[in-house]
């Protein structure tokens, strides 16, 4: 500064507009409590102090009044030349400059007291989120760590959830989709519609459909859906599975995402379509027969068999209920002698899959079923011309080669190894027949719901000639001698 001037003057509460009063304020609210309150006082030419409801200085400008400020709100009364003004959650207190005007005076304390009521709010329905966020990730962690009684006691009682849908999406903007579903969710665990838990961590993000047996999550896919496009995310969604098969269904999530482009959602369960079983078979016929097929058994034991036929491995299905594989493979001696049928053969596997995934209730007084490898759907569910009819529509895209070998491949229970020797062709060759035979029908192979239906399909429209030995060969290296 030049000798012989001097420094202006700070701007008087009297030569500031209203207008400049409020922008004022409004910008320090977006900063803090402390600056709000600071601005406030600088306006007002005096001190300002921020008490809460037990009587302890929030903020104070400057520091020296806040003792003053704090008796001033507990005993209003003593004070008289202040002016003190009690919101939700703590009590503004002002001690306005002689300078300042009653009526601008007024206008500072009215506007700083409803900045700090929306800030309130906002911190209020922050705290809000991030509480139900920590509740999300107790629930699925106990979800995950095979405890759904855990996990539904935490949720609360009131509601019948017995099943579940993970839904997996990875990708660098997974925490703006985070944030962005966080700012417009209502709260997801009311007890009415489907329960929706949502979870981050890294770029992950899972959302998982908490509903009842027979309940399509058709809304959280959606939302899925949108989320996956808006923000640019692979996903896979799973199959629904029971509470306690949640850790099945997340891996089952999981694998289903390798095969997803961003922006879409790959599903383990695309026979939810017309050529789903679950939707050709009526639920009349359905139910009544899944219902006496899984009758034998007992809840352990029905956990048992759908977490080594989802897996497709005792070893993870141990891994899954928490048992030892020598255990697994004992209970699935037993289930097999209850249910008279050989485990270790795929159709009588694909026929118990689709029991245990139709959502089955107490078997009607007449209700009979067996396991039979023939015909490959019962005629309780399908008559021999409506199971051709959808067997050959589902695998219509499919050349007569690589319906063979697809067909070879699923009666080895996706094994490569032992299909490829039996059709006389090299695991690269078979392997890219079944990429072939993946993206013709636009389905997950590594799933084990979709090799099911599919070796349901292969077998029904098979003909004595659909064997390897019937293979068409041609020169060159795609096929090796027989």
């Amino acid at each position: 500064m030049k000798p012989g001037t001097t420094r202006p003057a700070p701007d008087s509460p009297v030569k500031v507009s209203r207008y400049q009063v409020m922008r004022r304020l409004t910008r320090a609210a977006a900063h803090s409590d402390a600056e709000l309150l600071a601005e406030a006082a600088a306006l007002a030419e005096g001190w300002a102090v921020l008490v809460d409801l037990t009587g302890d200085v929030v903020c104070s400008t400057p520091a020296a009044a806040g003792p003053e400020g704090a008796r001033a709100a507990v005993y209003p009364q003593l004070y008289p030349h202040l002016t003190i003004r009690k919101m939700a959650g703590g009590v503004l207190v002002m001690s306005p400059g002689p300078a300042s005007p009653a009526a601008r005076t007024d206008v500072i304390v009215a506007t700083t007291v409803d900045l700090l009521t929306m800030r309130a709010r906002i911190h209020r329905a922050e705290d809000t989120h991030h509480a139900e966020q920590r509740l999300h990730t107790a629930v699925l962690r106990l979800l995950l760590g095979g405890q759904p009684q855990l996990a539904t006691d935490v949720l609360g009682g009131g509601t019948a959830v017995t099943h579940t849908t993970v839904f997996r999406l990875s990708g660098p903007t997974a925490h703006a989709a985070y944030q962005a579903y966080w700012r417009t969710a209502h709260p997801s665990l009311s007890p009415a519609g489907p329960r929706l838990l949502v979870h981050r961590e890294g770029n992950e993000l899972a959302v998982v459909a908490l509903h009842s047996p027979g309940h399509d999550p058709g809304a959280p896919r959606s939302l899925v859906a949108d989320i996956a496009n808006r923000h640019q995310l692979a996903a896979g969604a799973s199959d629904p599975a029971p509470l306690d098969m949640a850790a099945t269904a997340w891996a089952e999530a999981g694998n289903a995402r390798h095969n997803a482009t961003a922006g879409t959602v790959a599903s383990t369960a695309p026979f939810r379509g017309p050529h789903g079983l679950l939707h050709t078979v009526p639920a009349d016929r359905l139910t009544p027969w899944a219902a006496a097929l899984l009758a034998p058994l007992t809840r352990e034991q029905h956990r048992t068999l759908e977490a080594c036929l989802r897996s497709g491995s005792a070893h993870v299905a141990a891994s899954v209920l928490g048992t030892s594989e020598g255990t697994v493979r004992t209970r699935l001696r037993t289930i097999g002698t209850l249910l008279a049928a050989e485990l270790d053969h795929p159709t009588i596997q694909a026929q118990l899959l689709l029991a245990l995934r139709a959502p089955t209730t107490s078997p009607a007084a007449d209700a009979w079923a067996r396991l039979a490898p023939q015909p490959p759907i019962p005629a309780q569910l399908l008559t021999a011309d409506e199971a051709l009819r959808w067997a050959r529509a589902l695998l219509k895209p499919l050349d007569r080669p690589l319906r063979i070998a697809l067909r070879c491949w699923l009666n080895h229970r996706g094994r490569t190894a032992p299909a490829a020797a039996e059709l006389g062709l090299s695991r690269s060759t078979l392997t890219h027949w079944l990429n072939r035979c993946s993206r013709t029908l636009s389905l997950d192979l590594t799933t084990a719901t979709v090799r099911a239906e599919l070796h349901l399909a292969a077998e029904t429209t098979a003909t004595p000639h659909d064997t390897p030995t019937h293979l068409p060969r041609r020169a060159g290296r795609t096929y090796r001698g027989t």
